[in-house]
C-alpha cells in the first residue's frame, strides 16, 4: 500500500484542520489570530491554523468541567467506556493514511514512518488503556471491628500538552490513561503539529465520546500553554517537552492550585559501549538508529556515544557506515528513512550546535553540513563528531537533531562516570558481551529506562520516564494512571 500511493498527490487534496475543537465541534476562536503552519519538506506555507488566547482556553476547561461534573464520562460503566475507546482506536487505523498524511506536512517525517509507525503507536496506545479500564481494581484493607475501601477516583479536567516530534504517540500517551480513568481532557498540540490531534477530536466523537470530554486547543506555548498551565479548574498538567518549558509548568502550579504535573523532560542518553562488546555490528546499528531516527528529534535519542578507546576506531567505521543509510530524502517518498528537521528554527539551532562543536575543538567525522537546498526545506545530513569532551556544550545540552558526540573512555568506571554526568536521566544504554558488566552498568546508570544490548525498545506494558532533570511521573503501563487519579480511602464501622 505505501508504495503504491502518491503521496504528493494526495497532499494536495488533504484536508487540514485549522481550528479549535470544543465541546464536539470546530469553533471560531474568541482570538481571532492565527500563526502559520509550513511544510518542513519545502518550505511552503500550508495553511493558517487558529492561534488560541487565554479566552479560547477557559472556553475548553469550562466545557471540559461541565462534562466531567454531569458525569456523561466519569460516571460512564467501565465496559461502555472500554467500548468507546476500542471504537476510537479503531478509527484511528480506519484514517491511517490521512492521518500519516497530516503528520508528515506538519513535521516533515518519513511517510512510512508516520504510516507504519506513529498510527500504529497511538492506535495500540488508545487500544491498550481501553483493555485496562474494567480490569483495574481497588483495595480492602482490615482493621478491628472496621472496613477500609481504598479507591481511585478521576482527577477532573487534565491538560494534555504534547510535543511535535511524535504527534500522535505522545497524544496517546497522555489521552489513553486520562479517559480510560474518567478524566475531561483539554489537549494542546504543539504549534508546529496541530493537524492530527484536531483530527482526533473528530475521531473521539466519532467513536461516542461525549461532546466537551476531549477538547483540542492550538496555540502558541507561551499563550495557550501557559493559559492551561495557569488555569484554576484544571486539576493536572501532563507535559512532554523541553526542560526548559517543564520549569515553567511547575511555575504555574504553584502560582495557581497546585495543579498535579507530570513532566518527561529533555534527554542527553549515553550509548556506552564497552571494551567486551562482543557484536560491534549490532552495537553501531544501534548508535545510529538511536541518534539519526527521527532526525534525532527524539527525547531520549543516544546522542551521547561513550566507548571505549579499544573498540574505538572498529566502532566508529561501521557507525559511519550506517549514516549513509539516513541521507535526508522527501518525507513524501515511500523509500524514505530520514526526512527534515521540523522547522527553519530547529534546523538553525542544530547547525548552531555543529558550529559550536567545532569551535570547540572537536572533529567532525561525518557530516555536519544543511543539505537539500534546492528544495527549500530543513535538512540537516547525520553528524558525528568525535574527540568530543564531556564538558563541550554539544555533550552537554539537547540538541534535538541528527548529531552524535563520541567521547573515548578507559575501563568501565570511566564509562559510568562519564555517563551520568549530565543533568538528564531520561534513558540509556551499554553494549557488552559480560553478563556481570551488563548488570553493574544497568544498575550504575542513572537513568528511568537502560537498555542492554539494545536501544529504544518499548511496550505499552513497560513505564516510560525520566530521573532528575528529565521528569517525573511516567508515561505507558498501568503506572501512567496514577498520573490522572486520586486515592481515596473509605472506613466503614461494623
Amino acid at each position: 500500500m505505501l508504495q503504491t500511493i502518491n503521496w504528493q498527490a494526495r497532499a494536495k487534496s488533504v484536508l487540514m484542520p485549522n481550528r479549535p475543537f470544543i465541546d464536539g465541534r470546530y469553533v471560531d476562536s474568541v482570538s481571532n489570530e492565527t500563526f502559520p503552519c509550513v511544510y518542513p519538506g519545502d518550505g511552503r506555507l500550508l495553511t493558517q491554523v487558529t492561534s488560541c488566547n487565554e479566552a479560547d482556553v477557559d472556553k475548553a476547561v469550562r466545557s471540559a468541567r461541565k462534562a466531567f461534573d454531569a458525569g456523561v464520562w466519569s460516571r460512564m460503566a467501565p465496559t461502555d467506556r472500554r467500548r468507546i475507546l476500542l471504537r476510537f482506536s479503531e478509527l484511528i487505523l480506519a484514517n491511517r493514511e490521512e492521518l500519516a498524511l497530516l503528520e508528515t506536512l506538519n513535521v516533515g517525517k518519513p511517510i512510512a514512518n508516520a504510516l507504519n509507525g506513529d498510527v500504529v503507536s497511538a492506535a495500540s496506545c488508545i487500544a491498550w488503556y481501553a483493555e485496562a479500564i474494567d480490569k483495574v481494581y481497588g483495595e480492602v484493607a482490615e482493621a478491628h471491628e472496621i472496613t477500609t475501601l481504598v479507591v481511585r477516583e478521576p482527577l477532573g479536567v487534565v491538560a494534555a500538552v504534547v510535543p511535535w516530534n511524535y504527534p500522535m504517540s505522545m497524544a496517546a500517551w497522555k489521552l489513553g490513561p486520562a479517559l480510560a480513568t474518567g478524566n475531561s481532557v483539554v489537549l494542546k498540540p504543539a504549534e508546529q503539529s496541530p493537524f492530527t490531534a484536531l483530527k482526533f477530536g473528530e475521531l473521539a466523537i466519532e467513536a461516542g465520546l461525549p461532546p466537551g470530554v476531549l477538547n483540542v486547543v492550538p496555540g502558541l506555548g507561551h499563550i495557550a500553554g501557559k493559559a492551561l498551565g495557569l488555569h484554576m479548574d484544571v486539576d493536572c498538567v501532563g507535559f512532554t517537552g523541553s526542560t526548559e518549558v517543564g520549569k515553567y509548568f511547575m511555575q504555574y502550579s504553584g502560582q495557581s492550585n497546585i495543579k498535579r504535573i507530570g513532566l518527561e523532560l529533555g534527554g542527553k542518553s549515553p550509548q556506552v559501549v564497552l571494551a567486551d562488546c562482543d557484536d560491534l555490528d549490532a552495537a553501531a546499528a544501534g548508535v545510529a538508529a538511536g541518534i539519526f531516527a527521527n532526525a534525532g528529534q527524539v527525547c531520549n535519542a543516544g546522542s551521547r556515544l561513550i566507548v571505549d578507546e579499544t573498540v574505538r576506531d572498529a566502532l566508529f567505521e561501521k557507525i559511519a557506515a550506517h549514516a549513509k543509510s539516513f541521507t535526508p530524502g522527501d518525507p513524501l517518498e515511500a523509500a524514505t528513512r530520514m526526512g527534515s528537521l521540523v522547522t527553519q528554527e530547529q534546523m538553525e539551532r542544530v547547525l548552531g550546535y555543529i558550529d559550536a562543536g567545532r569551535a570547540e575543538g572537536a572533529t567532525t567525522l561525518v557530516g555536519g553540513s544543511r543539505v537539500r537546498l534546492e528544495t527549500g526545506g530543513f535538512y540537516v545530513e547525520p553528524t558525528i563528531f568525535d574527540g568530543v569532551r564531556n564538558d563541550m556544550k554539544i555533550a552537554r545540552e539537547e540538541i534535538f537533531g541528527p548529531v552524535l558526540s563520541a567521547i573515548t573512555v578507559k575501563g568501565f568506571d570511566e564509562a559510568m562516570e562519564v555517563a551520568n554526568d549530565t543533568i538528564y536521566g531520561l534513558a540509556g544504554a551499554v553494549w557488552t558481551g559480560s553478563i556481570k558488566n551488563a548488570h553493574r552498568a544497568a544498575k550504575a546508570i542513572k537513568a528511568g529506562v537502560v537498555w542492554v544490548n539494545c536501544f529504544d525498545r518499548g511496550s505499552m506494558a513497560v513505564p516510560f520516564g525520566g530521573f532528575k532533570q528529565s521528569g517525573f511521573g511516567r508515561d505507558k503501563s498501568l503506572h501512567a494512571m496514577d498520573k490522572y487519579t486520586d486515592l481515596k480511602a473509605m472506613w466503614f464501622a461494623h
